[in-house]
C-alpha cells in the first residue's frame, strides 16, 4: 500500500476570507483532500497574524472561529483533514527557535518583499524579521513532502528548502525537502479592479450575505471605455465578466462576444444583476452551513481540539528525531 504524502499549508486569520482566498488556496485544499492522495494538515496561523496585528489581539479569537467555519463549510472535513490552530501545537514555536540559533540573517533580510513590507506597514521586529523561519518550521515540524502554493510564493518555499539543506548539512538528515505543489488559479480583480485584499477593501467575502453581495457588486467597476450600453467593451478586463466565467452557470462565450460586438442586449448594469444572481446562488450552502457552525463554538473547539491532538503526535515524533540528530537532551 503507497504511503500518502504529507501536505501542510495554512492562512493568517486577518478577517472574513474573500473570493480571492477561495480561487487562490481553498477551493484547492479541498479538491486534493478529496483526491485522497494526501495526509492533509491545514494550520490556522495565529502567531503569524501577530506579525502585524499585535496591536489588535483582541480580534484574534473571533477571527480563528470564523476562518474554521470558513474552512469546513467550503469542504475540509475535520474528520479526513487535521484542522488546527497553529499555537496550539507548541512544537512550532521549539522547532522555530532551534532554526534560528543556525540561519545567518541576511538569508532573511533578502526575503522578497521584506524591505518594501517593512516600510510600508512600519514594522521591525524580530518576528516580522523572522517569520520564514516560523513558516518554515509550520511546514517541516510535519516533514511535509508538499505545500501547495501559487508562483509568487516559490521564492519563500525554497529558503525553506535552504533552511532544510543547512540542517541536514548540520546534524543530519530528519526533514525532506518540501516541494511544491504549483497551483493554477484564477487571479480574481478586487471591486475596484486592483489586487482583491482585505486592505484595499474591495473584496467579497465568502459569508457576506445577499444584500452586502448585492451593494458590493452594484459598486464594481466594469469597462471605462463602456459609456453606452452600445459601445464596444472589454470583457477579458473586465471583473464582472471575469466573475461570472467561475461562478454563473448561465454565462457563455456569447454573453462576452455581445459585450465586446457593443450589442444593447448586454449592459454593464444587467451583467451585474445576473452575477448578483450567480454568487447568491453558488454560495448558498456555505453561507448557511458557516452561520450554523459560527452558531456552535463548541462543536468547532471539538474539530479544531481533534486537529491538534494529530497534529501534536507528528510534530513530537518529529521533535524526538530532531533532538536526536542535534544531541540534544
Amino acid at each position: 500500500m503507497t504511503q500518502k504524502k504529507v501536505l501542510l499549508s495554512g492562512m493568517q486569520p486577518s478577517g472574513a476570507l474573500h473570493l480571492g482566498n477561495y480561487e487562490g488556496a481553498l477551493r484547492n485544499w479541498v479538491e486534493l483532500q478529496n483526491s485522497g492522495k494526501y495526509e492533509m494538515f491545514n494550520c490556522i496561523v495565529d502567531w503569524h497574524a501577530l506579525t502585524s496585528g499585535f496591536d489588535e489581539t483582541e480580534k484574534l479569537v473571533p477571527r480563528i472561529y470564523e476562518m474554521a467555519a470558513d474552512y469546513v463549510a467550503a469542504g475540509l472535513d475535520p474528520g479526513t483533514t487535521a484542522i488546527f490552530v497553529q499555537s496550539h501545537v507548541k512544537e512550532h514555536a521549539e522547532l522555530h527557535l532551534l532554526l534560528s540559533m543556525i540561519i545567518p540573517v541576511p538569508w532573511l533580510e533578502r526575503v522578497p518583499s521584506y524591505k518594501d513590507k517593512a516600510e510600508q506597514l512600519g514594522l521591525d521586529s524580530y518576528g516580522f524579521l523572522g517569520y520564514p523561519i516560523l513558516q518554515t518550521a509550520d511546514i517541516i515540524i510535519y516533514r511535509a513532502n508538499v505545500v501547495p502554493v501559487g508562483k509568487d510564493q516559490l521564492a519563500h518555499l525554497e529558503l525553506a528548502r535552504e533552511i532544510v539543506r543547512r540542517f541536514t548539512f548540520l546534524y543530519g538528515e530528519v526533514f525532506p525537502e518540501p516541494e511544491a505543489l504549483v497551483t493554477q488559479f484564477p487571479i480574481l480583480p478586487g471591486t475596484d479592479g486592483q489586487k482583491m485584499s482585505k486592505s484595499y477593501g474591495n473584496f467579497i467575502a465568502l459569508g457576506d450575505e445577499p444584500d452586502v453581495i448585492k451593494r458590493k457588486v452594484m459598486s464594481m467597476f466594469t469597462d471605462e471605455t463602456k459609456i453606452h450600453k452600445t459601445d464596444p467593451g472589454h470583457p477579458d478586463d473586465c471583473p464582472v465578466n471575469i466573475y461570472r466565467t467561475i461562478y454563473d452557470s448561465e454565462w457563455t462565450r456569447e454573453i462576452s462576444d455581445l459585450c465586446a460586438a457593443g450589442d444593447e442586449s448586454m449592459g454593464c448594469v444587467k451583467c451585474k444583476k445576473n452575477l448578483i444572481r450567480a454568487l447568491i446562488d453558488y454560495f448558498a450552502d456555505f453561507r448557511a452551513k458557516r452561520s450554523e457552525l459560527l452558531a456552535d463554538k463548541a462543536l468547532l473547539d471539538s474539530y479544531l481540539a481533534d486537529g491538534a491532538d494529530r497534529a501534536r503526535q507528528r510534530a513530537a515524533e518529529t521533535m524526538v528525531l530532531v533532538r536526536e540528530a542535534m544531541k540534544m537532551f
